[in-house]
């Protein structure tokens, strides 16, 4: 599949974002369970930062690799898996 050889040749990680898919960082309780509570961008931890930019540019490089009408069909996606 080219698209996906060319999300890889960007970044491995961005290819790890499009397969995994990416939640927005969540605070955690004194035992470690998440919340509902989203944790504000200052707070996120290194690996946070990290995945949550692979995603961005996932999104980036994906938007910017189709057509109107294609953009349109993967706007109403929440991942990217195939079935």
């Amino acid at each position: 599949m080219e698209s996906c050889a060319n999300l890889k040749s960007i970044d491995i990680k961005i290819w790890k974002a499009v397969l995994k898919g990416w939640e927005h960082p969540v605070v955690l309780d004194k035992d470690g369970h998440k919340t509902e509570v989203l944790k504000a961008e200052e707070e996120w931890s290194a690996p946070e930062d990290e995945q949550a930019l692979a995603h961005s540019r996932a999104l980036n490089a994906i938007f910017n690799g189709v057509d109107k009408n294609m953009l349109t069909m993967i706007k109403q996606c929440n991942v990217a898996k195939d079935a």
